[in-house]
């Protein structure tokens, strides 16, 4: 089913008909039949046999020229059927070459059904819970994790806007590195600088919640808040920083005698030696050097201008520049983003509705089949010491989690990736709304890295392989951003258990050689297998990792 349209389309000769991405709104084009009387195909109509050519089908026995009028009549109207279909007295079927809905040769992609139906299983869920809880307690939900919630939610609140106000520092320090003649230019000493500040910082903002003592569920939220604004922070100062640097050589440029002009003149001419070329071609190499000064010039200008052409920097130095940026719901910066039209407000209220929606639902799940399974597993275990016993108790808690945790997987990705980008794309009229790819058909780890979250893939991508690749390998720059990722996972979870297992550092190392097992001759290509790997692995895992953090 996720295979592309272009893989499985055949000709039109084939004879089948092939369900259309979206279901058309005139019930009559759903006709097998065309109105002269072809059976419609994806590529065009399959023409039936003219009457002329339609004496005899092959299979049917020619009648003698003493047959019965009854019977000639008969045979007059199958001839007549078979050449056009009319409209009959009773309805009849209109049948044809046909594919499911789900067969990978089928062009229909809508199944937004699906996604109601997932809605009304989790209400479902919620009433039968509540209804438990009535009869059990008296009251419809339990207030355990609800608590947690709103344990110093304004301390939290404060403090969060604190770390995100100190990001802010960036700008004023890049036009510190920008005005310098010194050893404070980007290339020199602000990048060092920079890389220091932002160290210090993530060491201060992600020991504070351990300082105040919260909670896990507000670490949860800061620790990874924390890790997004140093993301952001980062792409700022170091996309900036680039743009300082390429405006310091176009301004050298202008005086190409007096500035340093190595790196100009060897772009992008060959490497022949000047002094060897007699003077006859001295006219010429010295016209191929304006022309490469010229291009130069034009691509470093082109370099400081944004892809929309509407800013140039430094001009998008301002805090109403930056205070965009921090609201905007990416991880890249850029000079300018595309933009809708207008806040569609409607929009933005029924997507903060569902962030409030998918909380709830979060906490009923955590409350009722996650945390008391959990706790009675931690009981048990604390009360053995058969390593037997305490295999088959983990082994239960991680089956108990199964269905769990794969609900939390898909509330967590529908409330971050649909529901907060969304409303904050709505708020800033941020128009590329392309926050995940269908993750869902995922073949391995490495296809799920970058369409489950492609803010982060984006980030990695440009800011960690991109900026190895000139120093390392296309394979050890991927080791390096797989490193860089699962040690961001590790510290996550280490934040939120208080606990340093690497549990989660290995889980996600060990995706590489699961990648290049499935990249095989023998496993490559088999999508329907590898993507229920990937689901097995998925729901697996989630289970594996909270029970070992928690009861180990």
């Amino acid at each position: 089913m996720a295979h592309s349209t272009s893989q499985h389309r055949h000709d039109a000769s084939d004879g089948i008909i092939r369900p259309r991405p979206v279901k058309p709104g005139n019930p009559a084009v759903l006709r097998a039949q065309g109105e002269d009387g072809g059976i419609k195909t994806n590529g065009g109509i399959l023409k039936l046999e003219s009457p002329a050519s339609a004496l005899s089908s092959g299979r049917s026995t020619p009648l003698p020229p003493d047959a019965p009028p009854s019977a000639l009549s008969i045979s007059s109207a199958r001839k007549q059927v078979r050449a056009q279909q009319k409209h009959r007295l009773f309805p009849s079927i209109d049948y044809a070459a046909r594919v499911s809905h789900f067969d990978p040769k089928s062009d229909y992609r809508d199944f937004r059904g699906f996604f109601i139906l997932f809605w009304i299983g989790l209400a479902i869920m919620v009433i039968t819970t509540m209804l438990r809880n009535i009869k059990d307690t008296g009251f419809p939900f339990r207030f355990g994790v609800w608590a947690l919630l709103i344990e110093r939610v304004w301390q939290l609140a404060l403090t969060d806007g604190a770390m995100v106000l100190s990001t802010s520092l960036s700008l004023p320090l890049h036009k510190i590195f920008r005005n310098s003649k010194g050893w404070l230019k980007w290339a020199s000493g602000g990048m060092a600088v920079q890389s220091i500040y932002q160290a210090c910082w993530l060491v201060l903002w992600v020991n504070w919640p351990f300082i105040y003592g919260w909670t896990w569920t507000a670490q949860v939220f800061f620790t990874l808040h924390t890790i997004i604004f140093l993301m952001k922070m980062h792409s700022y100062a170091f996309y900036n920083g680039h743009l300082s640097t390429t405006e310091h050589r176009l301004s050298a440029l202008d005086n190409p005698e007096s500035a340093s002009t190595a790196a100009a003149v060897r772009y992008p001419r060959s490497s022949t030696n000047l002094n060897k070329l007699d003077p006859s071609k001295e006219k010429k190499a010295h016209k191929d050097e304006e022309e490469a000064l010229s291009e130069l010039r034009e691509d470093l200008a082109i370099e400081l201008t944004s892809p929309l052409g509407q800013v140039t920097y430094p001009q998008n130095l301002t805090w109403s520049n930056y205070t965009d940026y921090i609201l905007v719901p990416t991880l890249c910066y850029e000079l300018e983003y595309p933009r809708t039209e207008r806040t569609q407000y409607l929009e933005l209220f029924w997507k903060t509705l569902a962030v409030f929606g998918c909380i709830f639902l979060l906490t009923i799940t955590s409350e009722e089949f996650i945390v008391p399974v959990l706790h009675d597993a931690s009981i048990r275990l604390n009360s053995i010491s058969s390593a037997s016993e305490t295999l088959l108790i983990m082994s239960e808690t991680i089956s108990l989690l199964l269905f769990p945790f794969m609900v939390t997987f898909l509330l967590i990705f529908l409330v971050i990736f649909e529901y907060v980008l969304g409303a904050f794309a709505e708020i800033t009229c941020f128009a590329d709304r392309h926050f995940y790819s269908d993750w869902w058909n995922s073949c391995d780890w490495l296809e799920f890295s970058r369409e489950w979250n492609i803010p982060v893939h984006h980030f990695l991508r440009r800011h960690v392989y991109g900026a190895s690749r000139p120093y390392l390998s296309r394979n050890m720059s991927t080791l390096v951003t797989f490193l860089l990722s699962a040690l961001g996972h590790e510290l996550v979870l280490g934040c939120i258990t208080k606990k340093v297992r690497g549990y989660g550092f290995l889980a996600q190392m060990l995706q590489l050689p699961i990648v290049a097992l499935q990249r095989t001759r023998w496993v490559k290509g088999k999508r329907l297998f590898n993507n229920i790997c990937f689901w097995i692995s998925m729901i697996l895992g989630l289970s594996i990792i909270c029970s070992l953090y928690v009861l180990v």
